[in-house]
């Protein structure tokens, strides 16, 4: 066993926040947390920043100059988490954005390979399309979308190490297609859907649980049509993630949405793209060539393509802009995907018996250490 004492700062444990406190690990995992201050092998200086558990991110495009679809090997996964390592991500899957089912099938194998093979922070991986409402496509190739058949069911509900979640939009499919997902253990998440109030109403029925970035890509909220936004938020129980990058959503929405969903509900997602971690100005996506132009990434016509954003970064917007406590934003960020995913049993928070994964930031939310199972990675 080791010790490690952090000082002069504010530690978020599941128990509370604490004014400093001792760590102490065994094999990765917290054994204990001590809030008085006893001697231990390692003193780390807060400096009045914060030490929160590290963040958990279920939507990666890419990161490290790498983006998923274009790199459906161990090395490509490795290479998006250590794009995403200094930003405070421990944990995360890898997300193919629509593609044909050769590459779904690699996509899958391929995380199955890097969590084999240990690769820091990968703990499945997310299939977002293709089976979602062209009238909802976002920056997707509709060339690459294709209806739900038998082939495509087996291949996402072998057994599997790794978490599967599988964004799609509840009108393509059937309440039965839902059942037989979820019971095999695919984590479903409505997105790039166009449907109505109940169709999605009756998708969470059937065990859909989870939205993909909340009011983007979907049917908004109306007062005499809600769409999937107004579901969402009336659906106390379903998980909705969400870009607080002050692009994809307004604030004064996300502070709404807050008012009427449980905060525990909610996860910060950076639905983040190959220059996460990397200094390029644009990358291409299916033969599109996508700009980064101060902090959006954007398709030729303007069309947002998923982010610039790091979960430090959205973290940071969660408590400066959108108002959220540091506290709520660490849930956000890493108890409640945990949460999503059905890892809280393993990781998510500080507390004894799960993962020593935890970010330090500084006074005012930078990212200045990121640690997975109680070793520093960046």
């Amino acid at each position: 066993m080791s010790t490690i004492r952090f000082a002069n700062g504010r530690v978020v444990t599941a128990a509370g926040t604490l004014e400093g406190a001792t760590f102490t690990l065994a094999e990765g995992r917290i054994v204990g947390i001590d809030a008085g201050s006893p001697a231990a092998e390692r003193e780390i200086d807060l400096a009045g920043g914060w030490l929160v558990p590290g963040f958990i991110d279920v939507q990666v495009n890419g990161g490290g100059g790498v983006l998923f679809n274009d790199a459906l090997t161990v090395e490509g996964i490795d290479a998006i988490g250590r794009g995403h390592a200094p930003f405070g991500t421990t944990g995360f899957l890898p997300t193919l954005i629509s593609d044909v089912p050769e590459a779904i099938a690699r996509a899958l194998d391929a995380t199955e390979e890097a969590i084999a093979a240990g690769v820091p922070g990968c703990v499945g991986v997310h299939i977002e399309g293709p089976i979602i409402n062209p009238a909802r496509k976002g920056i997707h190739d509709p060339d690459k979308f294709r209806r739900l058949d038998d082939s495509l069911v087996e291949l996402l509900t072998r057994p599997r190490k790794g978490k599967v979640l599988l964004t799609l939009a509840p009108e393509m499919v059937s309440h039965e297609d839902i059942r037989r997902l979820a019971a095999a253990g695919v984590i479903l998440s409505v997105g790039h859907s166009d449907a109505d109030h109940d169709t999605v109403a009756a998708a969470f029925a059937a065990g859909m649980t989870g939205v993909t970035h909340l009011y983007n890509a979907m049917s908004p909220l109306k007062h005499r049509e809600p769409g999937v936004v107004g579901a969402a938020l009336d659906d106390q129980t379903v998980y909705c993630g969400i870009i607080a990058d002050g692009f994809h959503v307004h604030d004064a929405a996300l502070r709404i949405a807050m008012r009427a969903h449980p905060r525990d509900r909610f996860l910060l997602v950076t639905d983040a793209m190959s220059c996460v971690g990397a200094n390029v100005d644009s990358f291409v996506l299916h033969g599109q060539t996508i700009r980064v132009e101060n902090g959006c990434c954007l398709g030729a016509d303007g069309t947002l393509a998923g982010s610039a954003l790091d979960m430090a970064g959205a973290f940071r917007h969660a408590v400066n802009r959108v108002g959220v406590t540091p506290e709520e934003a660490a849930a956000m960020a890493a108890t409640n995907p945990a949460a999503f995913l059905g890892l809280s049993h393993d990781r998510g928070a500080l507390a004894p018996g799960l993962r020593a994964d935890w970010v330090c930031l500084t006074h005012d939310l930078q990212p200045a250490g990121t640690w997975i199972a109680g070793a520093p990675i960046a």
